[in-house]
């Protein structure tokens, strides 16, 4: 059965990272021995598997770092779970990509794996990543991503607020233009929101809850703690 934590955000404002989310992490890789931290995402990926360490090692979770290589592969191979952080979602897809290890991360989460993502992480658990926010830095190959779960998400998706003077297209505006050629919903998750995903069932949780939108309908909102599950469909 899939367990999958999905993450808008790593650090919320005013807060140490991962601090928001932290219970639901600890749940998450609770009586898990060793997770595989996977920093392909940013350019100083020692760094970032410095910082992601010394957090969950904190809270007693054993992280190892992944590289893009045979000897990546086998941490993965060898790990009790997982976590794939944010960063460039392009840069992401093409290391998973050239290192093989897109198939190994989707075998393994849909045996049972604990899975967790943030921002780019996340987008890569949705079937592509049509939906992200980055820039296209590098080419990734494909679109194609982990399809770990049937509907597109939005990581940090933000509301126009107030008026506006800027005539650029909002985040609103973009994902319907996504509609206008794709089928898959798309959540619309806020900073402070994640998804809880068990076998086939989704939860909303976190804070500041959802848009979700779908082909031919308007936009629907949704709070924390709702089950989306049969609210994901896509249109027909």
């Amino acid at each position: 059965m899939k367990r999958l934590l999905l993450l808008s955000n790593s650090t919320d404002f005013g807060r140490g990272y991962l601090d928001h989310a932290i219970e639901a992490v600890r749940a998450h890789f609770a009586g898990v021995g060793r997770i595989a931290f996977v920093p392909f995402a940013l350019k100083d990926q020692a760094g970032y598997w410095a910082k992601v360490r010394d957090r969950l090692e904190a809270e007693r979770i054993e992280v190892t770092r992944v590289t893009p290589d045979p000897c990546g592969y086998k941490v993965v191979e060898s790990a009790d779970g997982v976590f794939v952080g944010g960063g460039n979602t392009f840069r992401l897809l093409r290391a998973l990509r050239h290192s093989g290890l897109i198939e190994l991360l989707r075998s393994l989460a849909l045996q049972g794996m604990p899975y967790m993502g943030a921002s780019a992480g996340t987008n890569v658990a949705a079937p592509t990543i049509k939906t992200t926010n980055d820039m296209p830095i590098v080419e990734a190959g494909a679109l194609d991503a982990l399809d770990l779960v049937p509907f597109q998400i939005n990581p940090h998706f933000v509301d126009v607020e107030g008026p506006r003077r800027h005539m650029g297209e909002t985040r609103e505006e973009r994902l319907r233009e996504y509609l206008e050629e794709n089928a898959l919903p798309v959540v619309g998750l806020r900073e402070g929101a994640w998804l809880k995903v068990l076998g086939d069932r989704v939860r909303l949780e976190g804070a500041n809850g959802a848009r979700i939108f779908r082909r031919g309908m308007s936009p629907s909102e949704w709070p924390e703690g709702t089950e989306l599950t049969t609210r994901l469909e896509a249109a027909p």
